[in-house]
């Protein structure tokens, strides 16, 4: 019976030594042989304000040293279902974005050649144009939840057309989506003019606004997703700063109002059951992380990925007190 890649156990080894890669998971070179992969993507030369971003996959892979291989919550237990390792970081260009975005297309097709999930530790959101162009090549147009601050649809910044506001047109345009399956939550905050959000839905695309969701229970939210994503192949992509500030201080283009990290929780838990064939976390910014917490969370939340993936099933442990707290 082949035996799955485990997590070092804090009882084998202290939580502060061991392997430095997710979850202290052995390390491969490539995806052969896997079900699912976590990859990093050092990127930040596509950020707009604040930089740091090409040391998001080395602090995420630190911060997830605490994360056990049981889903309390969930009743998930991945590693008793799927082969997942670590292969490591895309050594992209570091002075030239575009053709670091041709190296990511190019990584991720190899990785997906092995019929792998990959999990990717961001680096700055531009990454996930390319990695949807591998995507795209090997599943056809995808549907997409995407959850940020921030709409990402940019025709240019700066006179560029790639940075890390612009993936999702650049997306659009490349033929990577299923347009009546994309949905956008917690867009928030200012913009130049009502396009900013409005672009998206004239694509077809389903736009939550932090607004809408404020102090909400997502889970009929996702329920809708869910129904609205149906059997087709989903990309998730999320961006750390969809969250309140407070809780993801660690990230460049922060804005006030976001989503808490119960709401997170919701979102990605929310998408069991749906075929899920990649997934991100993007823009933590370690610089200006200093407690750490943004990196635990963006860790938490890539294993809460995991946990949902095709394969993994789902056993919620009934309660253990005799309350109705319904």
């Amino acid at each position: 019976m082949t035996r799955f890649n485990q997590p070092l156990g804090g009882n084998d080894m202290p939580r502060f030594g061991g392997p430095a890669t997710f979850m202290r998971l052995p390390a491969q070179a490539t995806a052969e042989g896997l079900d699912a992969a976590f990859v990093g993507i050092p990127l930040d030369i596509g950020t707009s304000n604040r930089p740091g971003t090409r040391l998001g996959p080395r602090a995420i892979r630190d911060e997830s040293r605490m994360i056990r291989p049981f889903n309390m919550a969930t009743g998930a237990a991945p590693f008793e279902h799927l082969q997942v390792a670590d292969i490591g970081d895309v050594a992209i260009d570091t002075f030239d974005l575009k053709t670091s975005c041709d190296i990511i297309t190019a990584a991720y097709r190899e990785i997906l050649a092995h019929g792998t999930i990959p999990l990717t530790l961001g680096g700055d959101h531009t990454l996930t144009w390319p990695v949807l162009r591998a995507i795209r090549d090997r599943h056809g147009p995808v549907a997409l939840v995407h959850v940020d601050a921030h709409a990402d649809i940019n025709d240019t910044m700066f006179g560029e057309k790639v940075a890390h506001g612009t993936p999702f047109r650049r997306a659009w345009e490349d033929g990577c989506l299923l347009n009546d399956r994309v949905v956008q939550i917690g867009l928030r905050g200012t913009g130049y003019a009502p396009d900013d959000f409005a672009w998206g839905r004239a694509q077809g695309w389903s736009i939550v606004t932090a607004e809408e969701i404020a102090g909400r229970d997502l889970r009929r939210l996702m329920e809708q997703v869910r129904a609205l994503i149906g059997d087709a192949p989903c990309y998730l992509s999320f961006d750390i700063d969809s969250l309140a500030p407070g809780l993801a201080n660690g990230t460049g283009t922060q804005e006030i109002g976001g989503l808490q990290d119960w709401q997170a929780l919701q979102i990605v838990r929310g998408l069991a059951g749906v075929n899920l064939v990649g997934c991100d976390l993007v823009e933590v910014s370690p610089p200006f992380d200093t407690t750490g917490t943004t990196a635990l969370t963006g860790a938490n939340l890539l294993y809460e990925m995991l946990c949902v993936l095709p394969g993994v099933p789902q056993r919620p442990p009934a309660p253990l007190h005799g309350f109705d707290i319904g």
